[in-house]
């Protein structure tokens, strides 16, 4: 493979710690890297030596004379006052982008909907986001570093970015390297991680899945090796003790070779048991929307579209711009208008110890159904029903919660608030909770001001849960977090019995912490998902492609049937009776399943074990699963019928 750039023994300190200690790597055509490790640790810093941004305290950065490297920073590095297509395209002539195929393609998949002509301070966070990228990618770089590109972006964004960069190059052209907490993302465009910690770079083939296998397996050899030392360490001790001549004689241990696997992985999360603890604390009554419509106040920036005219453009019928085509052939569609509501009679009720995730288009209006919820904003119509006991706690994105303790450290921000907090049924202390969140315990007493984004961000989530609140909802709470945080994060709300509502591009942490997802699609219903994120993606193309689809409602009493389909009396009274008999039918299904389990427990409990016998059980118990999934799929198209 032919090498593009790369490092040579380079080294980088800030005040007293070192970041990176001479670490040598490169990046050949044909690499597809992903970067991981804790937030601080150097993932930004390696990026910007590799690109030139920046140069190290000693060894150097070398790179081929005609490569060409593109880099996305973090931060908005975008001119807030010109207009967006100045920002993109330059002042290049339509012609000249319009008429390549790749640069049309690049403007669809991310700006098909964003106002040609507004400025870029006046967009949202997501809207910048797919702007800078849109001008990354319409370069013809060679190299393309990408410093969290998922932040801000939607669960569609982030799908389509991870489609052009897996088919942007041939297999053996082109590399990128990219850092972000977004797991999927990682698996489905890499094929090689580098993790940063302790000022070294680790390289482990595969994606993020493959990097934690072979990471927990470097993990077992090193406690294995540890072991072996401790006991010669332990033995020649114990020599030392009896004299010289027991010296004399040659050792003799056993260690074990390998850990033995555990074959029963438990759930993350004891469901039944967070219901009912959920149950006390809540009641029967949490949170619930009913037939509300909400329009959202007009802003100052609303004006008529003839008002915002980018100087020197030409006549709309001659431009080729991708937001004057129709709206069925953009690539997302104009939400709202900035005139219509942005709910339209929707309903949503949370159960106690409901986990429910919510995806969208950006702009669909996520956040603000989360403010309606926590009783910021009241609804244009309808009304908001609050239970008795109900105590809302909510993470912004943001995160502006936190000025008013700046000059404080990180343990007294968790202590002001309570000392003991209740994980899984388990007492838990500040200090502890702190650590298990990754603040060690010379970072806990760092000053509020001087921590990262990421950080911020651990700490507010941390003072929210010792709040002790009984419905918690998170908006983008993986955003400027490092992937061994968000696992710390996950297990933090596996154990904390409360109603969930999460707000997130991330789909991984998605279908790790919630129950089940809903979706906001940008015309102002709220639709169920049972088939979760591909399942909204899904109807995000086939709307793209100007196609109908039934969608179930999921608890939504306004939510549509198929478009179109009007479904008559008698066909609904059927659908009752079938409803019965095959909730009759899965019940039945469901005791026949735990009647076996329990025989083939005792079978396997057994010393003489009827091995013939459990092979007969365990084919009636996949032809029961069989028989439940179709049935299951059978009640999902009759249920949508009584919708």
């Amino acid at each position: 493979m032919v090498h593009l750039l790369g490092a040579e023994n380079v080294s980088v300190s800030f005040a007293t710690r070192t970041i990176l200690d001479s670490v040598s790597l490169g990046l050949n055509e044909g690499d597809r890297i992903g970067m991981v490790g804790r937030n601080g640790d150097g993932k930004s810093t390696l990026m910007r030596l590799l690109s030139q941004r920046s140069t190290p305290d000693d060894g150097r950065v070398t790179k081929r004379g005609d490569v060409n490297v593109g880099y996305l920073d973090q931060q908005d590095v975008l001119n807030g006052d010109l207009p967006v297509g100045v920002a993109i395209v330059g002042e290049a002539a339509e012609h000249e982008w319009a008429s390549n195929p790749r640069i049309r393609e690049i403007m669809d998949g991310l700006v098909g909907d964003v106002d040609w002509h507004a400025t870029v301070s006046s967009l949202s966070g997501g809207q910048r986001r797919r702007v800078a990228l849109a001008k990354l990618l319409i370069e013809p770089h060679d190299v393309i570093m990408l410093d969290e590109p998922t932040n801000h972006l939607d669960v569609e964004g982030v799908a389509w970015l991870a489609r052009h960069l897996k088919t942007r190059w041939r297999p053996n052209e082109g590399a990128f390297l990219v850092v972000t907490h977004d797991r999927w993302f990682l698996d489905e465009v890499c094929t090689r991680t580098w993790e940063v910690h302790d000022g070294v770079v680790d390289p482990f083939d595969g994606g993020y899945a493959a990097y934690v296998l072979a990471r927990a397996e470097r993990n077992r050899m090193a406690a294995v090796v540890e072991g072996k030392r401790q006991q010669l360490v332990k033995k020649e001790l114990a020599w030392l003790r009896r004299g010289a001549p027991a010296r004399t004689a040659k050792p003799k241990f056993r260690i074990e070779a390998a850990n033995e696997l555990i074959a029963d992985v438990p759930e993350p999360r004891d469901t039944v048991a967070l219901n009912k603890m959920a149950t006390a604390r809540l009641g029967k009554d949490v949170l619930d929307l009913e037939h509300v419509t909400y329009t959202p106040p007009p802003r100052p920036s609303d004006r008529p579209s003839e008002e915002r005219a980018r100087p020197g453009d030409r006549p709309s019928e001659e431009r080729a711009r991708p937001s004057d085509r129709p709206s069925e052939e953009r690539a997302r569609g104009d939400l709202n208008g900035g005139s219509g509501p942005l709910f339209d009679n929707i309903t949503l009720r949370l159960a106690p110890g409901e986990r429910l995730g919510l995806v969208g288009v950006n702009g669909a209006g996520k956040t603000t159904l989360l403010r309606l919820l926590n009783g910021e904003i009241e609804p244009t119509a309808g009304k908001v029903k609050r239970g008795k006991t109900v105590q809302t706690a909510m993470l912004t994105q943001e995160v502006r919660e936190l000025d008013d303790v700046l000059d404080l450290r990180v343990v007294e921000v968790i202590q002001r608030e309570r000392q003991v907090f209740n994980i899984g049924g388990r007492e838990v202390s500040a200090g502890q909770l702190v650590e298990q969140l990754g603040f060690s315990k010379e970072k806990q007493w760092t000053p509020v001001r001087d921590l990262s984004g990421g950080e911020r961000r651990r700490l507010q989530l941390l003072r929210l849960l010792v709040g002790e609140p009984n419905v918690l909802m998170l908006d983008e709470p993986t955003n400027d977090l490092d992937t061994d945080t968000l696992a710390a994060v996950e297990d933090v709300l596996d154990g904390w019995p409360g109603t969930l509502v999460v707000v997130s591009h991330d789909r991984y942490l998605l279908e790790r912490v919630t129950d089940h997802q809903m979706a906001l699609l940008g015309d102002g219903k709220l639709r169920g998902l049972p088939g979760g994120v591909d399942q909204y993606l899904e109807l995000r193309e086939a709307a793209l492609a100007g196609k109908s689809s039934a969608v179930p409602s999921g608890g939504s009493d306004s939510a549509e049937t198929a478009a179109g389909t009007v479904h008559s009396e008698a066909d609904k009274r059927q659908a009752k009776k079938d409803l019965n008999r095959i909730e009759r039918q899965l019940g039945k299904l469901g005791q026949q399943e735990v009647k076996l389990k329990e025989q083939m427990d005792a079978a396997g409990a057994k010393a003489d074990i009827d091995f013939s016998g459990l092979a007969e059980m365990n084919r009636k118990l996949q032809e029961i699963a069989e028989e439940k999934e179709g049935l299951e799929l059978e009640w999902l198209e009759v249920s949508e019928i009584l919708e």
